[in-house]
């Protein structure tokens, strides 16, 4: 194909891309795939030495959105360039070094939000800005205000430029999502879209956060490195995020970058890399910059965590709790690590919603490494076809039922799937610890002993499991035994074999600390349920409701007949000055314990065992083959514990 005709189809699709990325907030292709595009018009504009007029290598954004006032920025604000792997890395710092002697190196996170601009004069907060195309951004000056952590008066009283990364932490995410009428997915496209919408009211529903690295303009005053820079953005008042390297050592750059692509998954922002930038400002001025990026910086961008593909089909899953989930069969990619194949739609009204369609090409994410979801449509076609609305349960062919946005079988005691997925959750090691039944000895229980509950579980007998393939004396013995030391579980064990719906470890442990009994669980009222911190509208409805429906009543009636004698006793707090009071962590292979029996017990404490590393963490105890967390504890300066100091602390 001719060169300049492919520039020009390149520049037509990149700007087509650009305007649905900045201006619409609705992304349209996955980075992944922008860059690939882009840096192919890179390399033909290189090797053509043709730059025409339009080109998106000479933008640095793009449009302001109309209904914002114009903002035009008092110094050009200039985008970053990248690199994909340490040998594109290593040639950019050997670059440097070679021409300027051996350089200092920061380190920085990458923020996956939106980038902004604030300017104080006289010590006081003025005017925001987005970064726009450079040049121009929209004034989001209202907007900036509803977010906390943005200092209004700082010491500093000569006028200045600070730039930052407006974002929405997970947590906040995943709060708001608890109560909003219509979920977000994506925490920077949530940042993004608050900024950028004309009602200060919901970007202050939002609960943004900002983190300052900038300052592209200061009057009376010169910073002579970016560590400087950083401290005085810190004496100043502003939020600095706690993640700052400084290096001159390749090798030691990139197991810092290797480090934080491992342990990203435990920060509460997104993040998509590292941004490496020369220390030395007499060096960066030498450096200077090109149309579109300063060339003493560039942001090493970690794996796509988000690619396009094509939707092939639909196929549905039936739950425990009889609701169908929609599975995505997709052309399969190479996503973080992992060949993705299939993606999870959350119900019928998320695929209207989302407007997803057989066809259609997807954006699937794959989030921390756990199951791929699709987010969202990128575009369809004439090819392109609704998908169908089941009517009848996929698995046992009962007429479905519709609540809401979910589509429920109603079949509880006949469905195979239903009865499958309950059986195996009520038997696993966190609710009622039953060894030795697996998905297929579930199945032949069912299909031979006609097991169609768990309260089934507790008729069987040693005959019955005889009689079943591969089942010897002493296997049915066990399973036998098993079963029957089920019958005294911890209330909070006991709430989390029966599988409410959203009903986690932590929040059936909060239950059973709020409620005496069973009875007093299921006589509670939404308010009630409300009262305990991290129960939400949609959970406390969940449980309100599984209280109420006449077939898992009875099915908690028969597991009382059977003889589940629920223990009660409330755990009373053993004062220990190691642990009592104590957020604590647990990372590796413990030799003593299980993780559950340590949890008890230092829960019996009074300590907080917690799932992920953080500044509130206290303490991490580490067993055989720990990892991120590990590293996090020491990134962060936290008390590390190994087995035999905790085996001494313990009673």
């Amino acid at each position: 194909m001719d060169k300049i005709k492919r520039i020009k189809e390149l520049i037509s699709v990149i700007n087509k891309y650009n305007y649905n990325y900045y201006v619409l907030d609705n992304p349209i292709i996955a980075d992944r795939e922008y860059d690939a595009i882009y840096d192919e018009l890179v390399k033909l504009e290189k090797e053509t030495g043709i730059v025409l007029p339009d080109s998106p290598t000479k933008k640095v954004g793009d449009t302001v959105l109309e209904g914002f006032k114009k903002h035009t920025h008092i110094q050009k604000l200039y985008s970053l360039d990248k690199c994909n792997n340490f040998s594109e890395l290593e040639s950019w710092i050997n670059g440097v070094d070679d021409e300027y002697g051996k350089q200092d190196f920061t380190l920085e996170y990458k923020f996956d939000g939106l980038q902004m601009t604030i300017t104080y004069e006289n010590g006081k907060f003025v005017s925001a800005a987005t970064r726009g195309n450079g040049y121009v951004g929209e004034d989001v000056t209202n907007q900036v205000l509803t977010i906390k952590n943005v200092p209004l008066v700082i010491n500093f009283k000569q006028k200045i430029v600070v730039q930052g990364e407006a974002m929405m932490k997970l947590s906040v995410l995943n709060e708001y999502n608890k109560t909003a009428l219509e979920p977000l997915k994506n925490a920077r496209n949530a940042a993004a879209g608050a900024i950028r919408n004309l009602d200060p009211r919901v970007t202050g529903s939002r609960n943004l956060s900002m983190f300052f690295y900038g300052v592209p303009f200061v009057e009376g005053k010169k910073f002579s490195s970016q560590t400087e820079l950083m401290q005085f953005l810190k004496d100043n008042g502003f939020p600095v995020f706690d993640f700052f390297k400084i290096s001159n050592s390749i090798s030691e750059i990139e197991n810092i970058i290797s480090n934080v692509d491992k342990t990203k998954k435990n920060l509460d922002i997104l993040i998509d890399g590292v941004v490496v930038k020369v220390n030395d400002f007499k060096v960066r001025d030498k450096l200077g910059f090109t149309s579109k990026f300063p060339k003493w910086a560039v942001g090493y961008k970690f794996e796509a965590q988000e690619l396009t593909t094509k939707l092939n089909n639909v196929v549905w899953q039936v739950g425990r709790t009889g609701k169908l989930t929609p599975i995505a069969e997709v052309e399969p990619i190479e996503l973080a690590g992992a060949t993705i194949k299939r993606a999870t739609l959350n119900n019928y009204g998320d695929i209207i919603r989302k407007g997803v369609k057989i066809n259609s090409r997807v954006f699937v994410r794959r989030s921390n490494e756990v199951i791929p979801e699709i987010l969202k449509v990128a575009s369809t076609d004439e090819t392109c076809l609704d998908i169908p609305k089941p009517t009848h349960c996929p698995c046992c062919g009962a007429v479905l039922k519709e609540d809401g946005a979910n589509l429920f079988c109603p079949n509880f005691y006949g469905c195979a799937e239903q009865i499958d997925d309950r059986i195996n959750h009520y038997v696993s090691r966190n609710a009622m610890n039953i060894e030795g039944i697996s998905d297929k000895t579930i199945k032949l229980l069912r299909t031979n002993l006609n097991v169609k509950t768990v309260a089934d579980l507790y008729d069987l007998t040693e005959n019955d499991l005889l009689n079943l393939e591969k089942f010897k004396d002493k296997k049915s013995s066990n399973l036998i035994k098993n079963i029957a030391s089920s019958k005294n579980p911890n209330f909070s064990n006991f709430i989390f074999a029966l599988g409410i719906n959203g009903v986690g470890e932590k929040t059936a442990k909060d239950l059973a600390k709020k409620f005496d009994s069973l009875d007093e669980l299921k006589n509670a009222s939404i308010n009630q349920l409300l009262e305990i911190k991290d129960i939400g509208g949609v959970i406390a409805q969940n449980i309100y409701d599984f209280f109420r429906d006449e077939n898992q009543l009875k099915l908690i009636n028969d597991l009382l007949n059977h003889g589940i004698n629920i223990q009660y006793s409330k755990v009373k707090t053993i004062n220990n000055d190691v642990f009592t009071g104590k957020t604590i962590v647990l990372t590796g292979d413990l030799e003593n314990f299980t993780r559950t029996e340590l949890t008890n017990k230092l829960e019996s404490y009074g300590a907080k065992v917690t799932s992920s590393v953080s500044k509130k963490t206290d303490l991490v105890i580490v067993g055989e083959n720990a990892g991120s967390k590990l590293n996090k504890a020491k990134e962060l300066g936290i008390s590390i514990m190994y087995e035999p100091e905790l085996l001494k602390n313990l009673k």
